[in-house]
């Protein structure tokens, strides 16, 4: 199988995983109140959307054979991508949707750390 559909199965592994994980938050924090359920998935999808909107960014984008050093400077300007929107998901869900902070924060940390360790579990399967 070609390096190119590996690396695209794995994150799409690691983007079900994340949301899994989302989701799973969501539900545990709506035992104690609905709105930090509400509030848990607000700070998972501001990983978990960002995560998604790069991975279809750098699908579309892997056909075309890039010149050197565009590659850096793409994946740069993805992940600066990346962070602005993080930034902004996480200042919309509080000012404007008035999110509990601990909830919010605690799935936006557990996503995270699913983004890191997902990775290595997903790798020794397959």
């Amino acid at each position: 199988m070609p390096v190119s559909l590996v690396s695209l199965n794995v994150a799409r592994k690691l983007l079900f995983v994340q949301f899994l994980a989302v989701m799973a938050s969501g539900v545990l924090f709506s035992l104690k109140d609905p709105s930090w359920g509400i509030s848990a998935v607000g700070g998972g999808l501001a990983v978990w959307l960002p995560n998604a909107l790069f991975m279809i960014f750098a699908w579309r984008h892997q056909a075309h054979t890039p010149a050197k050093g565009r590659v850096a400077w793409s994946f740069a300007l993805g992940e600066v991508f990346k962070v602005v929107i993080t930034f902004t998901l996480l200042v919309v869900a509080l000012a404007y949707f008035k999110a509990v902070f601990l909830p919010l924060i605690v799935t936006w940390v557990l996503v995270l750390v699913v983004q890191i360790l997902a990775p290595a579990v997903i790798n020794n399967k397959g």
